[in-house]
């Protein structure tokens, strides 16, 4: 289940939305952004897929990170090394999250569906205690430098309790709502993964989650409510949204219509060629297969930027080689060495659990006893990595944050006004992990297995995510 679409400060496009969600929050104050005036003109996030910190950042310092977790039959299980790169994957569903979180008790991992080919293939067969894992620090040596270094937060949830259209959904506009005063939301994912969203094929559908949090009824995965890119437009900031494909679902843009701008009504479309499209979403091709490092390379970064990976380079297991880890590093090393780096904050982030075992409980949100039953909680943690000149160093976050916090800290740095959705709600500005009055960090170049040269001369077709 998703979060509310509205609250009692919203804007006033939303004051339709119904008194039962009106009453169930409370806007809570914004840190001042005085000292920040002036010292972050860019914001840049990056996306990554489908890790918990227990399960990518195991030993890292000061983090709260487990070494064991608990199984739905009582028992103690030590979490075990392997490696990034397998060949099978876990569903990660709304139910999945259901199931794991086990109101509460976060014992139900084991009861996580593997999606594999197994019987005809013997080498994607899964580890036993599957979810119980964590990833070798060796083969992530580049997140560790930076969560290291920088500002790691130990304590960042995902915003929805299911995996990664509506989560995506959430990062670019605090809400997967189907319109902008629904009490619904997208719970799941829309199949075919790589053909989605208001350009979809008319038969494709995609679960909704109502204020019951119970799944019920599906519509066709095309939204229309606003996004934070509306308000950076209305205040001239400039902005781009970095994928590898038009449809895939990790593509934010293409499910929201007024963003995607349809070649004719849906479900009908097979194209987005709208003005905000055309103008801001930049797809990755065998000609430019980089083009967010093209353009930090021309001194082209617009003022925010939105950065997904490819299937080949991100930490999506099933189908990842290994590279997410230079790709994000050659991001962050090419900022570094421009002259954006003065003024330049790096949001590393993840857009589900992926399946894995996380032994933090997500805090609950809500709890009125009544319409919520036992109340409203966060997803699982996903990890965020903030780096910047002015990113405390070697700090660890112990502030609850969420997707929520992305936009709202875009808010802040930009002077916009609240989209009313997760930005205003729980969600704080992520103010703990800067310190504006430091003396500013010097780079130092993230060293990771392959460099820029690599993905800038990467001519493959990117691959799409899986179907979940």
């Amino acid at each position: 289940m998703v979060r509310k679409a509205a609250l009692v400060c919203l804007p006033l496009r939303l004051l339709s939305v119904s008194a039962v969600l009106l009453s169930l929050y409370g806007c809570g104050g914004l840190s001042s952004t005085g000292l920040r005036s002036g010292k972050i003109q860019h914001i840049v996030i990056i996306v990554q897929e489908n890790r918990t910190p227990d399960n990518l950042f195991h030993g890292l310092p000061n983090a709260d990170i487990a070494n064991s977790g608990a199984n739905s039959e009582g028992q103690t299980v030590a979490l075990q090394p392997f490696s990034l790169v397998i060949k099978w994957d876990m569903v990660h569903s709304h139910a999945s999250f259901v199931q794991m979180y086990d109101n509460g008790t976060m014992d139900g991992a084991d009861k996580e569906s593997i999606l594999t080919n197994c019987t005809e293939d013997p080498s994607t067969c899964p580890l036993p205690n599957a979810p119980f894992h964590y990833v070798n620090p060796s083969e992530v040596a580049p997140y560790f430098q930076m969560a290291e270094q920088y500002t790691f937060a130990d304590r960042m949830f995902q915003t929805n309790e299911g995996p990664s259209f509506p989560a995506h959904q959430f990062i670019i506009s605090g809400t997967s709502a189907p319109t902008a005063t629904s009490n619904l939301f997208i719970a799941e994912n829309a199949l075919p993964a790589d053909q989605t969203g208001c350009i979809a094929p008319p038969t494709e559908l995609v679960s909704l989650i109502g204020p019951s949090g119970q799944e019920s009824g599906k519509m066709y995965p095309c939204t229309e409510h606003p996004a934070i890119t509306d308000e950076l437009d209305q205040k001239g900031v400039s902005w781009r949204y970095y994928t590898p494909s038009a449809s895939f679902l990790w593509t934010a843009p293409n499910a929201i219509q007024h963003m995607c701008g349809p070649n004719a009504a849906p479900p009908n479309a097979t194209a987005c060629v709208g003005a905000e499209w055309v103008n801001h979403v930049v797809i990755y091709s065998p000609q430019n297969p980089a083009p967010i490092l093209t353009d930090i390379s021309s001194n082209q970064l617009p003022a925010v930027s939105w950065v997904i990976p490819s299937g080949q380079n991100s930490d999506h297991a099933g189908e990842n080689e290994g590279t997410g880890p230079s790709w994000v590093a050659s991001i962050v090393n090419a900022i570094g060495a421009s002259s954006n780096w003065a003024n330049t904050a790096i949001l590393i982030t993840w857009d589900d659990w992926g399946g894995w075992y996380d032994h933090v409980p997500p805090p609950k949100v809500i709890n009125d006893g009544t319409s919520w039953g036992s109340g409203y909680v966060y997803g699982f943690r996903v990890p965020l990595i903030v780096v910047s000149p002015y990113a405390r160093a070697g700090y660890v976050s112990h502030v609850n944050h969420d997707f929520g916090s992305l936009l709202n800290f875009i808010e802040q740095t930009f002077g916009l006004p609240s989209l009313g959705y997760a930005d205003a709600q729980t969600a704080d500005d992520l103010s703990d992990c800067f310190n504006f009055t430091q003396k500013p960090l010097q780079f130092q170049t993230i060293a990771a297995p392959l460099t820029a040269e690599h993905f800038l001369n990467d001519r493959r077709p990117p691959t799409g995510p899986d179907n979940d």
